[in-house]
């Protein structure tokens, strides 16, 4: 992509911004900028210090956005699909941080967990952990795309992350996150839905029951990951990690 030809770094970084990009490489920068790298470098530590630029990876460089001077960077979800592009490395947004994305998560995730195939360090970018799984034969996970405020990510689809949270037991955090069958109940006060004892996230008469008072729908449960029912997010066609998409 062409970029114009700014006179200094933070006007480059403004320029981006007003395209709806946050991040760039250290080739780009100097390719527009025709500045030398001794003067990149410093321009980038001015800007580092005040908060509007941070590196995840050495000639990566993340902009920062008024909203998240504070965090110290935007969430990971702006940014590791260009990331992992920079890197050369297929991969997938997976395991817990899937499931929250699908809303099957009992709580929040407490990091970012991305899985690719090769072994990389967990880098912190700002306040946010971003966490890398290895998985050799990646290419045969179906994964979809998810929209995201600046573009899109690869997210591993409900059926593939069920699995992941079975695999990835270390980065599930706890037993309790894995999937369990289907059918199985967790022993329970009586569901107001239908008064058997069962889970009320599974009880459809308690759904029923939660949409007629206009009350919010349980959380879909980790089991519920594998339903045979579409996904609501994203593309509605999988496609598998290692496959490149065709120019649109």
């Amino acid at each position: 992509m062409a970029i114009g030809r700014p006179r200094r770094l933070d006007d480059l970084v403004d320029s981006l911004q007003s395209q709806g990009r946050y991040t760039f490489t250290r080739a780009e920068a100097l390719a527009a900028l025709g500045a030398s790298a001794e003067a990149f470098k410093k321009a980038v530590q001015l800007l580092a210090r005040r908060r509007r630029l941070v590196s995840p990876r050495r000639g990566f460089y993340v902009i920062v956005p008024v909203q998240y001077r504070v965090a110290g960077a935007p969430p990971a979800s702006w940014y590791i699909d260009d990331f992992m592009k920079a890197v050369g490395t297929p991969y997938y947004v997976g395991v817990l941080t899937a499931a929250a994305l699908h809303g099957a998560a009992h709580q929040a995730p407490q990091e970012f967990q991305v899985v690719t195939t090769t072994r990389r360090r967990t880098v912190v970018v700002g306040r946010e952990r971003v966490r890398f799984l290895r998985k050799r034969k990646l290419a045969r996970t179906p994964v979809m795309s998810l929209k995201t405020s600046t573009g899109t990510m690869r997210v591993s689809t409900p059926e593939a992350t069920a699995l992941d949270l079975l695999r990835y037991v270390d980065a599930a955090g706890f037993l309790s996150n894995a999937p369990r069958p289907r059918g199985e109940v967790r022993p329970g006060p009586p569901c107001p839905g239908c008064g058997r004892r069962r889970r009320v996230a599974a009880c459809p008469a308690s759904r029923a029951s939660a949409r007629s008072r206009g009350r919010p729908t349980p959380r879909r449960s980790f089991g519920e990951l594998a339903s045979p029912t579409p996904p609501r997010l994203g593309s509605p066609q999988p496609e598998r990690a290692g496959e490149a998409r065709a120019p649109g």
